[in-house]
């Protein structure tokens, strides 16, 4: 049985991409959301989930690239004159590998943005981390311990397999993949070690951005028989903070397009959200995410 997450990654970024997850999700394929608990349009965001309740929310923590939950001022090796996080990731990841106040700090706001998702009510449905940041060990060690507290049970981990994509574009490269996959396969231990679900295969690193709809199709129509996760970065347009050269609408229309809808209908391919793919409670019995899902026919 191959099975499907579909997530769209920095809800609460902007009211453009709150508004192209709820599109996506009740006119679309998209099955969860990883949340960003203190950005700009985060309570828009969680309005909008609380309307959704087929949809399943998840944490993007966001530790660089952004704006911090905790004051600047209790994250002074975290943040820069701005109080802004850091966008020097390696700077950034030598720093924390070597000083202990920078660790307590990340730990603090790792802490605090878990304890804003539980404040949301929401079910933890997975957590991930904003540019993959949780492919450093230490990032993914808090992960794993703090996460452990607030109920965390599945974990996104970036690998990508290119074999995949090579069907799809010929000419894509190798060498992006080869460069993570160390990480990558340290933190996909850590997880499974912890207990966490970890998807098989997710794409969406390679085409981060760019997944157009013929690449969506494309993977559809290759998944392999396996938990695959294939998250986008959909909004309506642009908006303030938005990464150069993203084709966010481009992503949203192909979440939306009538024949990319037709090909999720394929029996043999199950949707639904990480917790969905959970083994079940004893005694406990749940609905999939597609027995709530509106009716699309």
């Amino acid at each position: 049985m191959r099975r499907l997450i579909v997530t769209a990654d920095d809800f609460g970024a902007a009211r453009e991409v709150n508004e192209a997850v709820e599109a996506a999700h009740l006119g679309g394929i998209l099955t969860a959301a990883s949340l960003m608990v203190a950005a700009p349009a985060a309570a828009d965001a969680i309005a909008r989930a609380r309307r959704m309740p087929s949809l399943r929310i998840g944490l993007h923590l966001v530790l660089v690239a952004g704006r911090p939950l905790l004051p600047a001022s209790a994250l002074p090796h975290l943040v820069d004159d701005q109080g802004y996080l850091r966008t020097d990731l390696a700077a950034l990841g030598a720093l924390i590998a070597a000083n202990r106040h920078a660790r307590r700090q990340l730990a603090a706001e790792i802490t605090a943005q878990f304890e804003a998702f539980r404040a949301t009510g929401f079910g933890l449905d997975h957590c991930n981390a904003h540019q993959h940041f949780h492919l450093h060990p230490v990032v993914g060690a808090l992960l794993t311990t703090i996460g452990s507290r607030f109920g965390v049970r599945a974990v996104r981990v970036p690998l990508e397999p290119g074999r995949v994509l090579r069907r799809i574009e010929p000419g894509t490269p190798w060498a992006p993949a080869l460069l993570t996959a160390p990480l990558a396969l340290l933190l996909r231990r850590r997880c499974r070690a912890a207990g966490l679900l970890v998807p098989d295969c997710v794409f969406g690193l390679q085409w981060s951005g760019a997944m157009s709809k013929e690449r969506l199709s494309g993977l559809l129509r290759r998944l392999p028989e396996a938990l695959s996760e294939i998250y986008l970065h959909p909004a309506t347009g642009p908006y303030p903070g938005c990464a150069p050269g993203y084709r966010y609408r481009d992503e949203f229309d192909a979440l939306t397009a009538p024949d990319i809808i037709a090909g999720c209908r394929d029996s043999e391919v199950r949707r639904g959200g990480f917790s969905d793919f959970l083994d079940p409670e004893p005694g406990v019995s749940g609905t999939h995410l597609l027995d709530a899902m509106p009716n699309r026919s």
